[in-house]
């Protein structure tokens, strides 16, 4: 008796929008590996190992605001509060920094505690009041600004502990502990968005919040806990910072929400929830700091730079904007 062989199913050929998507998945390490090796012709400093521990040192405090403010924008959310969130965070750190007043414990504590408290009182607001998180945030911003101005009564805070100052210019085998401190964030945030039911929740919650809230999700409880570990990261941020300027400063940090929300949005975080990687985002704070230092090498003006960056980050919302109608259509 004969048998017949079943001809093996054969895979339909990718259609060109389809190759298109999953190129732009990759686009953001495209870029970088570009910008990289573009820089590396024009400026051989460049490619140093000396010049990289400096870009990933300096990129370590953005990077950490930026992997918090990624899980909050995955929920569809924003946080404009988290320069201030650093400034009060580093001046309570410093407070309590002093030498021979308390070990380090303390002052890392208290620097820690005030971030995540800062970010449980927003996540409240913004779940309790219904109130907008642009709104929350904002006025949050200036309350936090206001805060560090108290603490300080307007002056910076020096005279700090040498253990307390190793967070920030100090190394362990030769690597600086700003960078490692990144390592450890980078793989727990990832861990957590990766691994964990929260992290799924808040893919769940930035893709559609009717459906989650319908599925059993407790919306509410997601956002609480989102922007309470968004403020615990901005609490560390302000603690590296204090510690590598070896002061406590109340206007610190001015500015730095519109660099992690940058990073974030270019390292492919949809502004509009639900799409974004802690991978991404670290590529994306990358980024930022090798162009940064790229034109710092060539000697471009502080003040184009700041051009520069503005233009990158209306790209990234531009081709967030395609990928949003593309996924509709």
């Amino acid at each position: 008796m004969e048998t017949q062989s079943i001809p093996p199913k054969t895979q339909p050929a990718p259609t060109l929008p389809s190759r298109v998507r999953r190129l732009s998945q990759y686009g953001i390490f495209l870029a970088f590996l570009i910008i990289c090796v573009g820089l590396a012709v024009v400026a051989p400093r460049f490619l140093t190992v000396s010049n990289w521990v400096i870009i990933i040192t300096q990129v370590s405090i953005n990077a950490l605001l930026a992997f918090g403010v990624t899980f909050v924008i995955l929920t569809g959310g924003i946080d404009l509060s988290l320069g201030s969130m650093v400034a009060v965070a580093g001046v309570t750190a410093a407070l309590f920094a002093h030498p021979d007043d308390y070990p380090l414990l303390v002052p890392l504590a208290a620097g820690l505690l005030t971030g995540i408290g800062f970010g449980a009182f927003n996540g409240f607001l913004i779940t309790r009041s219904k109130v907008p998180p642009f709104i929350v945030t904002l006025g949050t911003m200036t309350i936090g600004r206001g805060l560090a101005l108290i603490l300080s009564k307007g002056r910076p805070v020096s005279n700090l502990s040498d253990s307390f100052n190793f967070i920030g210019g100090g190394a362990v085998l030769g690597i600086p502990v700003p960078i490692l401190i990144l390592a450890v964030a980078f793989a727990a945030s990832w861990v957590l968005l990766r691994k964990t039911v929260l992290g799924r929740y808040m893919y769940a919650v930035g893709g559609n919040e009717a459906a989650a809230r319908a599925s059993g999700i407790d919306v509410g409880r997601v956002k609480l806990w989102v922007y309470t570990l968004c403020g615990g990261l901005a609490g560390l941020a302000g603690i590296v910072l204090t510690a590598r300027i070896t002061t406590g400063q109340p206007n610190a940090g001015v500015g730095f929400e519109l660099d992690a929300i940058a990073a974030a949005i270019i390292g492919g975080t949809s502004t509009a929830g639900g799409s974004g990687t802690i991978t991404g985002t670290l590529i994306g704070a990358l980024l930022i700091g090798v162009i940064s230092n790229g034109l710092d090498l060539l000697n471009v003006s502080s003040y184009y730079q700041q051009v520069v960056m503005g233009a990158i980050i209306i790209a990234a919302v531009v081709l967030d904007g395609g990928r949003e109608l593309k996924v509709k259509s």
